[in-house]
């Protein structure tokens, strides 16, 4: 594959503009589940809680054991107006959206790997996206028209379906990038992949308010917290399909894959018969397996994965409740500073970008780790707030030099032919732990008693995954004038 091929300009440097290009798939999913997120739990606590099903179960529930009463009155509700107990609705709003974590466990490494043997004039990742988002942007479209118009069976068939789509075309989207970059160019490619996602994160929130004022503005209604779901919910969900559909079609048309490797190699034997070139081809794949030190580092690098996101999930899903029980602090006030680590974030991305290329990534990452669970067990021998802004600072940067840098790690101990593969694995890793995590730390809220053990539970995975990381001996990139000097001393 020529330098010319990859997006990579005559000076050696990251071709910015064609990585851009290749991170509007990425930059679509982000719209998507942001809008898909909330929207959804608010459209599924309506359903769930109008039926009957769920209703009668509740009450069953609450007559085989009392006790759950009792519990519900310690929770501040009304037991006459809860149907005298516990209602199974938060639950099932739970597990529903854990389907599109569950459905990348399951279908993205598989969808990664057909991507990496696909044959196709689009290409080899192109083809999932180009017929995949389509799909999605369709089922996306209609999910709010069914709920209204029909019932939560049908709703829930339009949801699953939706995130099976999605699942389609994720890894090959996600793995776009790394096929079209080279191997020491990737944390800086991956960089502006996340910041991209994170742009696409912000538009999904704003969308409904973006909404709600040209809805005003066009009827003259008011949307309020009563009637959003017959007003504006369904143009919200039509505005993140229309996106997706401009997505598709800039990849479509502006992003071009080269021939893979192993295209290449069979040809270049040039055989007579079709069964030569096939045993060529088969060869050249076997000549690709990983060896036994390279799988040591892939396993050792999907646990450290696992266990950061372990920590990630649960600071995500959790800090709002530690805010309000421990701090004080009102929902509006908590959102502020889950924004502000956030912000952080983003503005870390480029140069998280540039240190990985620079120290490398594994270094980078173990940094991004040390920096996380530092401050964040500072808190809890000070119980300063300062130390609060701080670890939502320095833990927002820290954050994203751990996550630019981790997927190129996993793809490069894979090669270019495993792009889509390993990206599959990258996550069913990081599923898997988004999965595990809240029942995990749940379990230790529990028993511990106060949201506070959130700032000792998190560090323990930062912990374990600095322990699995340091086992990893592969996935860095080989700097590009070595690569350079090979090939001239080949020339020669």
């Amino acid at each position: 594959m020529s330098k010319q091929e990859l997006f990579c300009e005559k000076n050696g440097k990251l071709h910015t503009w064609h990585t851009i290009l290749t991170g509007f798939a990425f930059l679509t999913t982000s719209i998507a589940w942001a809008i898909y997120d909330p929207y959804i739990t608010k459209i599924l606590n309506r359903l769930l809680t109008e039926s009957i099903f769920i209703t009668n179960l509740s009450a069953k529930l609450n007559e085989a054991f009392p006790v759950l009463a009792e519990f519900a009155k310690t929770q501040g509700q009304d037991v006459n107006v809860a149907g005298g107990g516990i209602t199974l609705v938060p639950l099932f709003i739970g597990v529903i959206m854990t389907f599109d974590n569950i459905f990348g466990v399951i279908f993205q490494p598989t969808f990664g790997k057909l991507s990496d043997r696909c044959r196709s004039k689009l290409g080899k990742r192109r083809p999932f996206i180009v017929y995949g988002a389509p799909v999605s942007a369709f089922l996306f479209a209609i999910i709010p028209w069914v709920a209204l118009k029909s019932t939560l069976p049908a709703t829930m068939i339009c949801i699953i379906l939706f995130v099976f789509s999605m699942s389609l075309w994720r890894a090959p989207a996600v793995a776009l990038m790394p096929a079209l970059t080279p191997p020491h160019l990737r944390s800086e490619g991956n960089a502006i992949i996340n910041l991209m996602g994170g742009v696409g994160s912000v538009l999904g929130m704003v969308a409904g308010t973006l909404v709600s004022a040209i809805y005003l503005l066009v009827t003259g209604v008011k949307v309020t917290s009563e009637n959003e779901q017959q007003t504006s919910f369904p143009y919200v969900f039509l505005l993140g399909a229309i996106v997706m559909i401009i997505g598709m079609l800039v990849i479509r048309t502006c992003v071009k894959e080269p021939s893979s490797k192993l295209e290449v190699v069979a040809a270049n034997n040039q055989y007579a018969d079709e069964k030569a070139a096939k045993k060529a081809e088969k060869e050249a794949r076997n000549a690709e397996k990983l060896s036994k030190g390279e799988r040591k580092s892939l396993i050792f690098m999907l646990g450290g994965l696992f266990f950061l996101f372990c920590g990630t999930n649960a600071i995500t899903t959790f800090f709002a409740l530690f805010a309000e029980e421990v701090l004080g602090k009102s929902t509006g006030e908590a959102t502020i500073m889950t924004t502000i680590f956030a912000v952080c974030s983003a503005v870390a991305a480029i140069p998280a970008g540039k240190m990985g290329k620079k120290l490398g990534r594994k270094k980078t990452i173990l940094i991004g780790l040390v920096v996380f669970m530092a401050v964040f067990l500072l808190y809890v021998f000070t119980r300063s707030m300062a130390i609060i802004w701080l670890a939502l600072i320095l833990g927002g940067a820290a954050n994203m030099f751990i996550t630019v840098n981790t997927l190129p790690l996993v793809l490069d101990i894979g090669g270019i032919d495993k792009v889509g593969t390993f990206t599959g694995y990258y996550y069913t890793a990081t599923f898997s732990a988004q999965i595990a995590s809240p029942i995990v730390y749940g379990i230790v809220r529990m028993f511990s008693g106060t949201y506070l053990s959130l700032f000792v539970y998190s560090p323990i995975m930062f912990i374990l995954s600095i322990l699995c990381i340091l086992f990893v001996k592969h996935g860095e990139a080989v700097p590009q004038e070595i690569v350079d000097k090979i090939e001239e001393e080949n020339a020669d």
